[in-house]
């Protein structure tokens, strides 16, 4: 799989970590300058600490970057965390940052668009700018992790929350509640 992943600047950014380092397949990352801030203050993370786990990280200002056109093959993306300005700025067509083009890419395409919200409450625009989108095919998970597994620490949280984005896009399985119930 080729997986476009972006960071914005939402808090949360630990779950985009996560995310970085267990998406199987050929990832492309790109962060914002917030994202790279909430990596740096949350979780004590720079670019060096993901390189490894990437083929490559493209500057989100750098809108001549190959994910900024369809004519690049790519099987979904997945921005971990959105946040809500992010999320507006799909909803209304805007692509002034390549973590945007590379959604308006996906939406153009057909191609799996997952957006993980992570601010709370919601209000009435927000919501509304998830439904037009979710009407569009988009994938909206706000960063709500399963408890089901009775998780023990954050990691555990954060891992289970992982899994859902991984079975989202095709890239995993996980035990889910009561899976013993269809072996």
């Amino acid at each position: 799989m080729r997986i476009l992943i972006g960071i914005s600047g939402a808090s949360g950014s630990t779950v985009g970590a996560a995310f970085v380092r267990r998406c199987p397949g050929d990832k492309y990352l790109v962060v914002s300058p917030w994202g790279w801030k909430n990596l740096e203050i949350e979780a004590g993370l720079g670019r060096a600490d993901l390189e490894p786990h990437v083929k490559r990280i493209f500057e989100d200002d750098d809108l001549a970057a190959p994910p900024s056109s369809g004519s690049n093959a790519f099987d979904a993306t997945v921005i971990v965390p959105t946040s809500l300005s992010t999320l507006a700025k799909i909803a209304a067509g805007l692509a002034d940052t390549l973590i945007t083009r590379m959604a308006q890419v996906a939406l153009k395409e057909r191609r799996k668009l997952v957006l993980c919200l992570r601010e709370t409450p919601l209000s009435s625009i927000a919501l509304e700018n998830a439904l037009k989108l979710s009407r569009d095919g988009v994938m909206i998970m706000p960063v709500c992790p399963p408890f089901y597994r009775n998780p023990e620490s954050v990691d555990e949280m954060v891992n289970g929350y992982v899994d859902k984005v991984l079975m989202a896009i095709g890239a995993g399985a996980t035990p889910g509640w009561r899976s013993e119930l269809l072996d």
